[in-house]
């Protein structure tokens, strides 16, 4: 690893064993982007990776007889107005109404590992050896304006991170308009666009595109979150780039908030990536003194297909984002009681289905909505965090304690951003939800954001349920938030300070959340925004889990979690086996398949085991154990493969491989079964080559599986009945598991799945 300034080419290299990004200072001070890709070796000059030429219509920056322009140079941080007429990445308004800038070298600092960006969650280094770091400031003599450009390359990791900061010195005030992260350049436009989309109960599906002359682009506009629509995530890739094999990069933003991802292809073929706050409704004045820093980019290179891109992802998010005591812990199972009873409980019935988990195995019971307040419905009582009485007359200090007693623990949900104008809160501070003077009050849910803008308003927040967690046995807390921002306007806040309303919002959520985690650093937080809407790297670093997604049916889930696991760990992946039929698709799916999705994440239930039958219970019991003994292989030590894409196919497979290649678990899922069908091979991926294993496939027919009906051909369904044959690395990831199609018709045919264990043996 190193970051290399040659002095006499003005040329930074920053590369390891794997990538190479190289920059250089132009003859206009400016700073233009030479290459980015897989790791090359330094030399002393690399200009002659500059290319000009005369072209009709171009601007030249520079005095005759030079022929510099910006519209056909690769830049590093691209503004408009001088000569380059694609989107610039940084527009500043000054008092006399001009935009335009020229931010040119004036110094920069290379050193040993990296510094946080706080209040803003990043990536970190746990010694200084572990990455180097460039800042490069540039500086606009008119504004007497500083631009610090960051950038962080890891010894062990194919990953540049980026950083931009903006600090005024000058003596009239500036309005910043847009500000991205980040910005890359490629010389040519032959890639496909890869994004993860989608909508409540299907976020994060895969969508691929071609790129062409233009603008592509996504989005969040939320105000809230980073948003169920468009994650805060892209990637290029080159048409022929499989899971395995070929070029992409990938472009992450550790942002919870509004968020812009946009692909430029110019009518020259070039490329321009950039990434960061969406600068609609964003506007930030800075006077004297004052300064803005905007979030993290994360930039993965692989020249080994996505696979190697989201394996990069996983580790340095699992590593080097999440934190604290949970960061390389084993999740606990957990029951959710919320599709169980929804609103309708009370302590008896809570501590039943507590006492049925605890025989099942289950480690940690959490109570959802409905504890507080007047809570028996949606339309009333968010806001008020004191515990309902009525419903829990041991409040939830008695009924943590009386969980705890019965041997498991105990957790809570709360949606700590949101309230109903039937509460105590509302009636108290009208003042402190988002809306606007004088415009219709739009509502979601029967509820309105809290202005977390405001201090006083966190505040508030933070010290009511944190009396309730201090009174209390409190080891997990659901961290909900259900719905968009809509009017965004903060009530008493100056009118020149509005466009800094919903950066300043999601600065709060982050505000709330470093107090409660600095507090009470032994809870296990989960994220949680109607499902999967609040998915990103910045909530990683507060809560190490999010609910992937309301949608608990099996089958929909794979390509949900198929599509999370192309940026995020499947460790972080909220994954529950619920009832069926499902709550959401009113399907039913084999309960061993609802487990063999939910393993590949944290693992746990949202039912009432009491309503299971004896056959279902048994199962249940057998999911638990299995969890048990493969869980760190499966959420800290392993690699995660995908293997079949639901998207194009009946089928779905993944698999995760132990860093020794020791052992290994891959799932194999159908959606519809098929009659008098092809030969299906199951190939996988990771194993060592040479090594010998032992594959194990459980053959015992589905609880749900009709007894006559196995009788009748001739399927055995007593005991278990595991199939095991021994077969090299090589063998299984090219020839693959000859998979038998009875064997998916004993596991229930339509949405059935099969699962493997794979251990390497002497």
């Amino acid at each position: 690893m190193a970051i290399v300034f040659h002095k006499e080419s003005r040329c930074f290299h920053l590369y390891n064993n794997e990538v190479s990004y190289i920059i250089r200072i132009m003859e206009n001070e400016q700073l233009e982007q030479l290459y980015y890709g897989k790791k090359i070796h330094d030399r002393e000059d690399f200009t002659y990776l500059h290319e000009e030429c005369m072209r009709s219509q171009m601007s030249v920056c520079v005095p005759e007889p030079g022929i510099l322009s910006m519209q056909y140079t690769k830049q590093e941080f691209p503004t408009y107005g001088t000569g380059d007429y694609r989107s610039p990445a940084l527009t500043i308004v000054q008092e006399n109404g001009s935009r335009i800038v020229n931010f040119t070298y004036a110094s920069h600092e290379i050193y040993n590992g990296k510094k946080d960006i706080l209040p803003l969650p990043a990536t970190y280094v746990e010694n200084e050896d572990e990455a180097q770091t460039l800042e490069v400031t540039l500086h606009d003599a008119v504004m007497d304006t500083d631009l610090i450009l960051s950038y962080t390359i890891y010894e062990d990791y194919p990953v540049i991170t980026r950083n931009a900061k903006i600090s005024h010195k000058g003596s009239e005030k500036i309005v910043l308009d847009k500000i991205m992260s980040a910005s890359v350049e490629y010389n040519d436009m032959d890639y496909e666009m890869v994004h993860l989309s989608g909508g409540w109960a299907r976020e994060r599906y895969v969508k691929t595109r071609r790129l062409e002359m233009g603008i592509q682009s996504i989005q969040s506009l939320n105000g809230t979150c980073s948003g169920a629509e468009q994650n805060p995530f892209l990637a290029l890739k080159r048409p022929h780039t499989t899971e395995n094999q070929g070029e992409v990069y990938g472009f992450s933003l550790v942002y919870s908030g509004n968020h812009l991802g946009q692909v430029e292809v110019s009518t020259f073929d070039m490329t321009r990536v950039m990434m960061g706050i969406n600068p609609e409704g964003f506007s930030w004045e800075l006077t004297q003194g004052e300064s803005f820093q905007t979030p993290e980019v994360v930039m993965v290179y692989s020249d080994q297909g996505l696979n190697k891109m989201s394996q990069t992802y996983h580790r340095i998010y699992r590593k080097r984002l999440m934190h604290g005591t949970w960061r390389d812990q084993v999740r606990p199972i957990l029951l959710n009681n919320w599709e169980a009873t929804y609103f309708d409980f009370n302590e008896e019935k809570i501590l039943n289905i507590a006492k049925k988990a605890k025989e099942a195995g289950v480690e940690l019971f959490v109570l959802d909505d409905g504890w507080f307040g007047a809570r028996n419905d949606d339309y009333r009582g968010l806001g008020d965090w004191y515990v309902n009485l009525e419903k829990l007359p041991s409040g939830i200090s008695g009924l943590s304690r009386k969980v705890e007693e019965l041997g498991l623990k105990f957790g809570l949900w709360v949606e700590l951003e949101m309230v109903n104008k039937d509460s105590d809160l509302y009636r108290a501070h009208p003042d402190w939800i988002i809306s606007a003077p004088e415009r219709f009050e739009s509502h979601a849910r029967h509820q309105f954001v809290l202005d977390f803008s405001k201090k006083e308003v966190v505040d508030y927040i933070y010290e009511m349920v944190a009396k309730v967690i201090r009174e209390s046995s409190i080891s997990y807390i659901k961290w909900d938030m259900n719905r968009y921002m809509s009017e965004p306007y903060s009530k008493g806040t100056d009118p020149s300070q509005q466009g800094k309303v919903m950066h300043k919002y999601i600065l709060g959520v982050y505000d709330l959340y470093t107090r409660l985690t600095t507090e009470f650093p032994e809870i296990l937080f989960e994220s949680c925004a109607s499902g999967g809407a609040r998915f990103d790297p910045a909530m990683l670093y507060f809560a190490p889990q999010t609910w992937t997604s309301d949608d608990t049916d099996a089958s929909e889930r794979t390509k949900i979690q198929y599509g999370t696991s192309y940026v995020y760990p499947i460790v972080s992946m909220g994954s529950h086996v619920s009832a069926v039929p499902n709550h959401q698709l009113y399907r039913t799916t084999p309960i061993e398949t609802r487990a063999n999705v939910a393993y590949f994440g944290t693992f746990g239930y949202e039912l009432d085991l009491n309503l299971l039958s004896d056959a279902e219970m048994a199962s249940v019991k057998k999911q638990i154990a299995f969890m048990k003994e493969y869980r760190e292989l499966l959420q800290v030590d392993g690699d995660f493969y995908r293997l079949l894409n639901p998207f194009e196919g009946n089928e779905t497979a993944w698999m995760v491989v132990s860093q020794d290649k020791t052992q290994a678990v891959a799932a194999l899922y159908q959606r519809l079964n098929k009659v008098n069908a092809s030969w299906l091979r199951l190939k996988l991926e990771g194993l060592d080559p040479d090594a010998k294993y032992q594959v194990s496939c459980d053959l015992t027919p589905s609880s749900s599986f009709d007894t006559e009906l196995a009788k009748r051909y001739g399927y055995d369904t007593v005991g278990n009945q595991v199939k095991t044959y021994e077969a090299y690395g090589d063998e299984l990831m090219r020839a693959g598991i000859p998979v038998d199609r009875q064997d998916l018709n004993k596991k229930g045919g339509d949405f059935a799945s099969l699962l493997y264990t794979i251990k390497k043996v002497d």
